[in-house]
This record gives structure tokens, C-alpha cells and sequence, in this order.
């Protein structure tokens, strides 16, 4: 099994057993209880934040497509479609995707696809006016996937669009170790249920990684892309240029 199928498998996992809590992982809403208004409004807070951060930078907050990266539930794309025309969220996992077109049915505009390849192919160059992505990248398999991802969104943003995503610049030593997915792993090869692990204990499947600035920036600038801030949330802030200088 590869790192991207191990990683689509733990994810199909996490959202049968917790979806909103995977996107989310605030230990208080843990074991389903997230109320799903509750979490939907947190996805128009932060879109409305990043946005309006966006355009203080000069990039497009308004158009006819938006794609959300790792959509989880759709809190963020279903946020999008107040401004959007079309809304994409895209999820390696097909359990995220249908949460996602649940929550999401009463709101037009929104549409929602899985994506387990390590490209984002199934989209066209210059496909989209804006792209976003949370707390998603750091969850990536290895560093090296996590970049080859940034220079797909680039390639699906058209020129002068927006790119913003969130990805950490570093992690603390005991964090880098992976205690809670290790000791996952070890529990669960004993026999002991995903479900109960992850509703009843802090284990959990997910992975955690992070990439240095530097190694951020060299790849967007590799692809044309223009870094115009980087915020103390570790989000980027991504001007696409015209193709030919990419």
C-alpha cells in the first residue's frame, strides 16, 4: 500500500467515524459533537477573514469558480458560494465528499469530487479564480506530496488569481515524533476498533507534517507564483502570473 492509499484509507475512517470533528478537531466536539450550524458558521468566519485579507492584497474575492482543497465536510466551499458562481471542493476521501453534499444541499452553486491521485488532473489549467486550502497540507503523507499539490494549484489558478492556503512552517520535536498516529497504528493491529479510538481516546490516524518557508517559497517561485504575505497563521497568500512566466 502507498503512503497517498494508506492515507486516503485512514481518512475514509476518520469520516465514518467523526467527519466533523476530523475537520475540525477541537476536543470538546469530539464523538459527534459538533453541531453541524455550529460548524458550518465556523467556515464563513474564516473564509470571510482570509477574503477580506485577500483583497487587501489585491486578489480577487469575487468570480465564477473557487476550488476548496481538502474540503472535509464543505464548510469552506459551501461558505464560497455566496461569492462564487461554481464552488469545487475536492477530498481524497469519498465519506468527506458525501458529508460534504449533505450539508451543502441546500445551497446552489456547490459541487463536490474525490480526488486520490497525487495531481490535481482532473482539472484544466486556469480552471479556477481563487483556490483555498486549511489545515489540510500539513496532513499530507510527506513534504514532497504537500509541494507537488502547491504547484497543482497554481496550475488550475488563472492568471492574476488567488491562491491561499495554510501550511506550517515548523512543528516542536515531541510533535514530529507522531506519538498518537503510532500509538494508533499499534492499538489497532492489536484488534482494538477505529471507532473506539478515535471517539474515546486522543489517538488518531492522522499524520502531521511541516515544511520550511524557504522550501515553500522556492517552489511557488519555481512556478511563477508570488508570495505577497505569509501570516502568523502560516497561511500563504498567492498571486498566480500570466503563464508565460511561469
Amino acid at each position: 500500500m502507498t503512503g497517498l492509499e494508506r492515507h486516503r484509507r485512514d481518512w475514509e475512517t476518520l469520516a465514518e467515524t467523526d467527519p466533523l470533528w476530523a475537520v475540525l478537531t477541537d476536543p470538546a466536539r469530539k464523538g459527534g459533537r459538533w453541531e453541524p450550524d455550529e460548524f458550518l458558521a465556523t467556515g464563513e468566519r474564516e473564509l470571510a477573514e482570509v477574503l477580506a485579507a485577500a483583497e487587501g492584497l489585491g486578489l480577487p474575492v469575487l468570480g465564477a469558480a473557487f476550488l476548496d482543497f481538502g474540503c472535509g465536510a464543505g464548510r469552506i466551499t459551501r461558505a464560497a458560494a455566496t461569492r462564487f458562481e461554481r464552488c469545487v471542493g475536492v477530498d481524497i476521501a469519498e465519506g468527506m465528499v458525501e458529508a460534504a453534499r449533505e450539508l451543502s444541499a441546500d445551497r446552489s452553486g456547490c459541487e463536490y469530487v474525490v480526488n486520490d491521485r497525487p495531481d490535481l488532473r482532473l482539472f484544466d489549467d486556469d480552471a479556477f479564480d481563487f483556490a483555498y486550502s486549511s489545515v489540510v497540507l500539513q496532513h499530507q503523507p510527506s513534504a514532497e506530496l504537500a509541494l507537488g499539490y502547491l504547484r497543482e494549484l497554481v496550475r488550475v489558478v488563472r492568471p492574476g488569481g488567488g491562491l491561499v492556503f495554510q501550511l506550517p512552517r515548523g512543528s516542536a520535536p515531541l510533535h514530529r515524533l507522531q506519538l498518537s498516529r503510532r500509538l494508533y497504528g499499534l492499538t489497532r493491529r492489536a484488534g482494538v476498533s477505529a471507532e473506539w479510538l478515535i471517539r474515546r481516546t486522543p489517538l488518531t490516524p492522522m499524520r502531521m507534517i511541516s515544511v520550511p518557508e524557504g522550501e515553500v517559497l522556492g517552489t511557488l517561485g519555481a512556478v511563477g507564483a508570488e508570495t505577497l504575505r505569509v501570516d502568523a497563521e502560516d497561511r500563504y497568500y498567492v498571486r498566480v502570473s500570466p503563464r508565460s512566466s511561469r
